[in-house]
């Protein structure tokens, strides 16, 4: 229950906040090319996951399942979860995408998706209504939410 009331108010926070970040509107992979961790900004987010701006409900933009990982190079629990979200965007390569948002650096977004605390993951299933999680997560967790919530036929 409280997962719906946190998602109902993540997503009700995006349509009366009306943002927009100076950064460019570019994913670009993060790392030496092996991760497939997409850091996304304002104008990337629109284009590749959700556009608040034109849509009233959830319409999710992508065609494979996604996370988004919220983080901020401030935040311990952030740095402890950043590796266990690499390793599940390469072992899920192909099956989901794992996008990454810098809240320090994209405060317009991350106040668009009513993020207030870190670390966040928002998991996108490719039909039907995202999931929050609040905090790191051990990895046994992470799996399972990827193959539970984003993977399920």
């Amino acid at each position: 229950m409280k997962k719906k009331i946190l998602l109902s108010v993540l997503v009700s926070s995006m349509f009366f906040i009306n943002c927009r970040s100076e950064n460019p509107a570019v994913a670009v992979s993060k790392g030496d090319g092996a991760s497939s961790v997409v850091i996304l900004t304002n104008d990337s987010f629109k284009k590749l996951v959700f556009n608040y701006e034109l849509n009233k409900e959830w319409k999710y933009e992508g065609d494979i399942p996604a996370i988004i990982d919220f983080y901020a190079d401030w935040c311990a629990p952030c740095r402890q979860l950043s590796p266990l979200v690499e390793e599940i965007a390469k072992e899920y390569k192909g099956k989901i995408v794992v996008y990454k948002v810098d809240t320090e650096k994209e405060k317009a977004l991350s106040q668009s998706m009513g993020i207030t605390g870190l670390p966040t993951l928002l998991f996108i299933p490719a039909e039907g209504q995202p999931r929050l999680s609040m905090g790191a997560l051990p990895k046994e967790s992470l799996v399972k939410a990827v193959n539970e919530i984003l993977l399920v036929k």
